[in-house]
């Protein structure tokens, strides 16, 4: 019987399950979403069961589609950041707390002025944010401290899945640094953050490399998914890393933009330390061994575009909109009759930015006038996206770290003008790659690889690597012209967040 490798994407709104056969070809795909939860405001919390069958209905219905195939192994690409309180057996205590969450916000700003901010970043190599694992369960343990003593095991989204799959607590470097607990030189928990964090490193699942075999699927889970019971769950990792694994950037140099309704951007370094790495950088473990990425969070950019698009392309009948594809198409049509610059408009991200990617703040369009169409206030959220990914590379170069591709996936990459403002505005290359579901790609590279259908990583990425359909240059008159406006739009957004000017006179990153 042929054999098959499922690479499994849990995001933060659906999992995708795609099944491929040993020459690489895609058999079998599902798409199961769920929801999220704000029961208070700046809250966001997701069902741990609705979670799991999601995942069990995705596997059944992808591997359904090519029933020829056995199934030996499996990985996921995780969501990061979000967790989990459970106990000893690993039954939830409460919903997950999403990387959305921001009731830690006000803890976080007292950290950040006590200057802690600078010591955390060092042994995690994050910056202190709300919605990570340390100020969240520092919250618990100031405002629910009954509920964090109750919880016997703190789980992210890989470590809960692969339990329920496996009945073995396992979780990875790069699903682990989301927690920001984790030591990133050593690769292990950091007794100094969880003591921070008012826990013991003991209560957190033990970290195994990428690709190493967690265990073989409990009789039950096979029974739900379809797969074979000696199938084996192997280690993935977080969902950029493994898009980055997919992509073939496992070097310095290349970059990837993740552009759905959130953004990040990730490159690759060969330490956990590289001299001079900007602040505004995160570092964690790569999938791969001695390899670490280099990320950076811009927030929901995608979901300015998406609110746009749902206010003013519904169609004639609000009742009944229009397809999502239609909308879309309508979109790309009359972003055609637009110029550089939407004529003097500009559009400050509500959802993001290259300095604070929360899911909330204020925002909104600045010079609207009754002469713009919809396409001009369209293309001003475009050109937005372009100038924070510009904003958040500058002290990238600055510091001397090789940008020397960019390769852009997602929705944002099917746009037929996002990808051209993103080369004039950034002045790079911008790799458009041929094929999609990259996550699930690199998840299942690691499957076959770590299950035994290949006898090595590389050797399986010689059916994973991605081809460049299409590379977008920087025009040069169009680029001269978004110099201009990035000046004009980076001071639009200073005023706004009453920031004041570099007292050296020079516009700081």
């Amino acid at each position: 019987m042929p054999s098959g490798i499922l690479g499994l994407d849990v995001g933060t709104s659906s999992v995708k399950a795609v099944l491929f056969d040993t020459d690489g070809a895609i058999r079998g795909e599902a798409r199961v979403a769920y929801p999220l939860a704000t029961p208070r405001p700046g809250w966001v919390e997701q069902d741990p069961e609705t979670l799991w069958q999601a995942l069990l209905r995705a596997a059944q219905a992808a591997t359904a589609q090519a029933p020829e195939l056995q199934v030996r192994g499996l990985a996921m690409a995780a969501q990061s950041g979000s967790l989990l309180l459970a106990d000893e057996t690993g039954r939830p205590l409460a919903p997950f707390i999403t990387w959305m969450d921001g009731r830690s916000a006000a803890l976080v700003a007292r950290w950040r002025a006590e200057g802690r901010g600078s010591t955390i970043r060092a042994v995690s190599g994050w910056s202190l944010h709300p919605g990570l694992g340390l100020p969240t369960l520092a919250w618990l343990g100031e405002e629910m401290p009954a509920l964090l003593g109750r919880a016997r095991r703190i789980l992210s989204v890989n470590d809960f899945l692969a339990h329920r799959l496996t009945g073995r607590f396992a979780t990875n470097p790069s699903n682990a640094a989301g927690l920001q607990l984790l030591d990133v030189r050593t690769g292990d928990w950091s007794p100094e953050l969880c003591a921070l964090a008012g826990i013991s490193p003991e209560r957190l699942s033990p970290v195994r490399p990428s690709g190493a075999v967690i265990g073989r699927l409990r009789p039950e889970a096979a029974q739900a998914t379809g797969l074979p019971q000696d199938a084996v769950v192997v280690n993935g990792g977080h969902d950029q890393a493994c898009t980055a694994l997919a992509l073939g950037i496992t070097q310095p140099g290349r970059f990837l933009l993740a552009c759905g309704t959130a953004w990040v951007l990730t490159g690759v370094t060969d330490r956990p330390d590289p001299p001079g790495l900007p602040a505004t950088l995160d570092v964690s473990g790569h999938v791969l061994p001695h390899r670490w990425t280099i990320s950076q969070s811009l927030g929901g950019l995608g979901a300015s575009l998406e609110w746009w698009v749902a206010q003013a392309w519904q169609g004639p009948d609000p009742a009944r909109p229009a397809p999502r594809e239609a909308r879309f198409a309508a979109l790309d049509r009359e972003l055609a009759e637009t110029r550089p610059g939407s004529r003097g408009l500009l559009f400050l991200p509500m959802t993001g930015g290259h300095r604070d990617p929360s899911t909330s703040r204020a925002g909104g369009f600045l010079g609207l006038g009754l002469e713009h169409s919809r396409g001009e206030m369209a293309r001003a959220i475009l050109e937005s996206g372009a100038y924070e990914l510009a904003w958040a590379l500058d002290p990238v170069q600055a510091a001397g770290l090789p940008v020397d591709a960019l390769w852009m996936v997602g929705g944002g990459a099917r746009s037929a003008l996002w990808p051209a403002i993103l080369a004039d505005v950034t002045g790079l290359a911008i790799h458009l790659p041929q094929g999609e579901h990259w996550p699930a790609l690199g998840a299942a590279l690691l499957a076959g690889a770590g299950s035994g259908l290949f006898p090595g990583l590389e050797e399986g990425r010689t059916w994973g690597s991605a081809s460049v359909a299409r590379t977008v240059t920087p025009d040069g008159e169009r680029e001269r012209i978004y110099r201009e406006l990035f000046v004009r739009y980076r001071k639009a957004v200073r005023e706004w967040a009453g920031e004041a000017r570099d007292p050296t006179g020079r516009e700081a990153a």
